[in-house]
């Protein structure tokens, strides 16, 4: 039996990158790590009800719970959230190499493990041919790119921290 799971097909992770990327303007920074949590998120919108928020977040809480719905779907639950977020990497590391050769993105930044927008026109066409988003799909993307844009990668109260996706014990 063949099982098609949008998680692993590159050309649809290419699709979610540059739905996130879309709500950024060319001078903007995104740090890679950021954007591949993001993925995850929008991957299992489920999932964004077990990341840690502190106590002064309750508009986040009561916006994820408004807006996001929780989904018992069992073709969706995963134990192993770490060992998923593992597995998207070579996809997503490889979607990001392929919007960088289409000029959308800086490739010398991703070295650095940052990303430019350098040409918002080409991302901006990409964008018009594809289908619209789900609400649930368009409510994902813009809590994680705006409340979880504006934290920090690192740190106690860091992203990678709250979502426990990878490790922050050794962070600065």
């Amino acid at each position: 039996m063949i099982v098609y799971n949008q998680a692993f097909d590159l050309y649809h992770t290419i699709f979610r990158f540059l739905q996130f990327l879309n709500r950024f303007d060319r001078e903007d920074l995104i740090e890679i790590e950021k954007l591949r949590i993001w993925d995850f998120y929008l991957l299992f919108p489920s999932k964004i009800h077990s990341i840690r928020l502190k106590r002064d977040e309750s508009d986040i809480r009561t916006l994820k719970k408004r807006f996001i719905k929780d989904s018992k779907n069992p073709y969706e639950k995963i134990t192993e959230d770490r060992k998923v977020f593992e597995k998207l990497k070579p996809f997503q590391l490889a979607a990001l190499n392929c919007i960088a050769s289409y000029g959308i993105i800086d490739k010398s930044l991703l070295n650095q493990h940052r990303i430019s927008i350098v040409n918002k026109e080409v991302l901006t066409e990409f964008i018009e041919n594809y289908e619209e988003l789900s609400v649930n799909e368009k409510n994902v993307i813009s809590l994680m790119t705006s409340h979880f844009n504006q934290l920090s990668l690192f740190g106690v109260d860091g992203l990678k921290n709250r979502t426990k996706l990878m490790e922050s014990r050794y962070d600065a």
